[in-house]
Order: C-alpha cells, then structure tokens, then sequence
C-alpha cells in the first residue's frame, strides 16, 4: 500500500493545478500519443478528450474548481479520416476468392467471414449471432435479426473477470432493439451448411471456438485465419496494399457494394445500423461510376437549353 501511495504522490498533480492552462494544454498533448511516444489514432484522442473533459466538469459541479479549465485552452485534436479508403475495398470475385482460402484453412469460419461480407455484420455481431435469430430457407433470400454484439474487452472489464468478451446491446442502440438484415442467398446455403457440419454452440452461437468448452471465437482466431488467407489469396502487391487488410473491412466492401449497385442511402443505412448522415460520410468515396453518371445527366440538361 505505500508503494502505491507513493507513486500516486509522484505522478498526480492537485487539482486545483489545473487551472494553470500550460499544464491543461501539456495533458491534452499526452492524450494525443500512445505509450510508445507515437502519435494515437484521432478517433483514440477524441474520446480520452472527452472523458478528461467529462471529469474536470464533474469537479466543477462539485465546486472543486471555479471553471472548467479546457475551456480557456486553444488546442486542436488531430482530424480523424472517417472515410474508407477505396483501395481496401475488395470485389465481390476478390471475396469469393478469400473465402475459399478461408475454407482451406478454417472451414467453420468462412461463414462467419460471409456475415461480413454479404450482409455487412460488424464482427462482433457476428460472433452474438445465434441459431434462432436467422430464417435461412431451402432456396432465396433470408434474414437475419440481429439483437447484440460480442465484444473484446480487456482482462476483468467484463462481467467475468475470467473472460475477455463481454455482451452488449447493438451499437448506438437501445439494449432491446434488433436489427434486421438481408441474407442473399449465397449467405442463406452458407450458414445452413455451416449448422449442418458444426452446429450450433450450448447457447445458440453460430460461431464458437473449437474445443475448450466451446465460447464465442476469439478475436485472435479469426484475425489470424484472415491474414492466412489473405497471404494465400492476393498477388504480393495485393498483399502490400490496403485491400481486405482487417476482416471489417469486409462489411465496408459490403455497404460500398449496396451503394454501388444503387439502394437508396436510407436502406443501407438501415440494414447497416448506421445514419444516413454518417453512411453518406464515411462511404462516400467509395460510390464507383457517380462522376460518370453526374456528367451525363448534365450533358443531357444542356443539351436541353
């Protein structure tokens, strides 16, 4: 106990200190580095902003402090690039070509990874995904009625303290809303010969782990089978680029591709648990052949006069 007092003592300031703005202006800077010295993601410094923001004001509610300090302080996070980048973006023939390197090297995961593609599952929805929350028939489209999402967390930060992952409401939602989403069929045949030759797990899980009193599939599993396949599947070149670098980039290929091939912004958004405001935003460039069709439409409006 008096080592850890004593090294609170060392690396603690009064807060009354606070209302010096060189010392406010010092911590942000910290907030915008990660523990090796290099600069955090803007998206990491947004929200640890937020929550020193959030305490300084809980102070002053208390009337610890007069004001709150980071207001008299100008200082500018990083801009977050929220934009998908094109080049990650993988074709529906790049998919098929993943998939089937998936099979070969993890056969119960290659429906997992058509969640994400074909029905643009955020992982960790997928790995929530249970038995009775999708209607899969014999032939055409299906459904799936998401209701929560799986999440990685870190040692003891879940409800067990035994277990990394920990279940959630889905995101930006209420804790009982559901989510529903189309499953074309190539998906529908997937999952049905995924419960034919797996099961499902004791609790209803599509996708567990193998062994080990089955769960929920780790993050690092299916991470790592990605990478196989993706060195078995890609040119060299490919490989090097951004193209499918992380398995959510699956479900960006899939929004890209609801857009491409012309549903209204407000059904993807929908079906992608987003808004139409952030789809339009972060998808934006990676709506192929609009500056085509602009130039045609304002070809044929001139040509009208």
């Amino acid at each position: 106990m008096a080592n850890t007092v004593k090294w609170l003592s060392a690396h603690t300031v009064k807060l009354t200190d606070l209302t010096d703005a060189a010392l406010i202006r010092k911590a942000l800077d910290m907030l915008a580095l990660r523990i090796d010295g290099k600069a955090a993601a803007a998206n990491t410094v947004a929200r640890k902003r937020a929550v020193f923001y959030g305490a300084l004001r809980y102070a002053v509610e208390l009337r610890l402090i007069d004001a709150h300090p980071m207001d008299f302080v100008q200082w500018s996070a990083p801009k977050s690039t929220e934009e998908v980048d094109r080049r990650s973006v993988i074709s529906p023939p790049q998919a098929l070509t993943l998939l089937t390197a998936v099979s070969s090297k993890s056969p119960r995961l290659v429906a997992f990874f058509a969640c994400l593609y074909y029905s643009a599952l955020r992982p960790a929805e997928a790995l929530h995904l249970r038995e009775e929350e999708g209607e899969l028939p014999e032939d055409g489209w299906g459904v799936l009625r998401l209701t929560g999402s799986t999440q990685h967390v870190g040692e003891n930060w879940g409800d067990d303290s035994t277990d990394m992952r920990e279940d959630r409401e889905l995101k930006h939602r209420a804790k009982t809303a559901t989510r529903i989403v189309p499953a074309p069929p190539i998906l529908v045949r997937a999952l049905r010969w995924h419960l034919a030759e797996f099961g499902a797990g004791s609790d209803g899980r599509l996708f567990v782990r193998q062994g080990y009193g089955g769960g929920p599939l780790s993050k690092e599993t299916y991470s790592r089978v990605w990478r196989q396949a993706r060195k078995d599947a890609l040119t060299p070149t490919q490989q090097r680029s951004p193209l499918g670098k992380v398995p959510y980039q699956l479900r960006h290929a899939a929004v890209s591709l609801w857009l491409n091939a012309g549903v209204p912004a407000t059904q993807v958004a929908e079906w992608a648990g987003h808004s139409v405001h952030v789809l339009l935003k972060v998808y934006a460039k990676c709506i192929d052949g609009q500056d085509e069709a602009a130039r045609r439409r304002i070809a044929e409006a001139l040509e009208a006069l």
